[in-house]
């Protein structure tokens, strides 16, 4: 295929091979910062899906949130937890703290309730586990909700690293920073383990751990990390994280993640004939700003991004009702663990750490 050709109707949704005139309801477990800006917005812009129940502890918030996105139900978790409103929802969209997503995603597992859940799945291989097990024996969709493997951006890139636009990927580089105290105040889950079941590398460094895979097509066989915090308020968890991987391809990937640094995120692979350069690809809103060079030839491309999270949500829906396996599902949120563990791991023993 001609360099040119990856570009023509770039946002196609390959993943897409019929058409559907349904939509799943949606409860909307957790309903943060990330769940009123971001996800309410791209469900209700999607074509799949649309919520119809909000789970919250906040109860005031809610409702504003409700009157803003027309949803006719209210409840707290407990209620949820009881099966209050069970007949008005057929999946739910978990985006409460990490470590309460197995809680809520077993129990809605077990009402017969499909399940997206935001990553991590949890905060331990074992408890992610659980998950899993508990969806299977339901027979319910789980999918972990991994919305760049749903943005063209990230798709493209795979198509050319298939087909061997740039050779061999040799090497990855990929970072992910944000000033966490910008938006959050310093009592934030996220800077307690209990809840993140981590810090830098769990909320932001779990963005290129995923991607990569993704990209590669396998999983890292090893990793070497480095944690760093500075004082409170990030004294409890990874305030900075570096973490190499090595693949059984012999690629080899360079990340960092931080807590406390300017936003920035970028992402590159280097191959045997050539190379891709993702412009911030992991901050919420992919620019598609590429630069690609194959042999002697190199091309940039600039386009009208895409709001992958209702890309994401629109392929949950077409896989639940399709009842097609989806591609970031259980079983790709347990490998990202087993790698988050690993790296934990190293970062205490200073040593590199190998995986099964």
């Amino acid at each position: 295929m001609a360099l040119e050709d990856y570009f023509r109707n770039f946002t196609r949704r390959d993943w897409q091979r019929e058409s559907i005139d349904e939509r799943i309801r949606l409860a909307v477990v957790g309903v943060g910062g990330f769940a009123r800006d971001r996800a309410l917005p791209g469900i209700r812009a999607g074509s799949y899906c649309e919520t119809t129940v909000l789970v919250s502890g906040s109860p005031e918030r809610a409702n504003r949130t409700a009157a803003t996105f027309d949803v006719d139900y209210v409840i707290d978790y407990d209620a949820f937890l009881d099966g209050e409103c069970g007949d008005c929802y057929d999946a739910v969209y978990i985006a409460a703290p990490n470590a309460l997503h197995g809680r809520y995603a077993t129990n809605a597992a077990g009402r017969g309730k499909h399940v997206i859940c935001e990553k991590p799945l949890e905060i331990t291989v074992d408890r992610a586990r659980e998950v899993i097990d508990a969806c299977e024996d339901a027979g319910v969709t789980l999918m972990t909700a991994y919305r760049l493997q749903t943005e063209p951006t990230v798709r493209r890139t795979r198509e050319m690293v298939q087909d061997g636009l740039i050779g061999d990927v040799v090497q990855v580089h990929g970072g992910f920073s944000n000033p966490l105290l910008e938006y959050a105040d310093a009592d934030s889950w996220r800077l307690d383990p209990d809840l993140a079941g981590g810090g830098a590398l769990v909320d932001l460094g779990v963005y290129p751990l995923n991607t990569i895979r993704f990209l590669l097509e396998c999983d890292s066989v090893s990793v070497y990390a480095g944690t760093h915090s500075s004082g409170p308020p990030f004294d409890r968890v990874d305030e900075h994280v570096a973490f190499q991987l090595e693949y059984p391809t012999g690629a080899t990937a360079s990340c960092t993640a931080s807590f406390d640094a300017h936003a920035n995120s970028q992402l590159e692979l280097v191959g045997t004939d050539g190379m891709i350069r993702i412009a911030s690809p992991f901050g919420g809103v992919v620019p598609h700003d590429m630069v690609i060079e194959s042999g002697d030839m190199r091309m940039e491309y600039t386009g009208a991004p895409t709001d992958e999270v209702r890309e994401e949500f629109d392929y949950f829906g077409y896989c639940v009702l399709t009842d097609t396996e989806p591609e970031p599902d259980g079983e790709d949120g347990v490998t990202d663990l087993r790698a988050i563990e690993a790296a934990y791991e190293s970062a205490e023993s200073g040593e590199r750490v190998a995986l099964e």
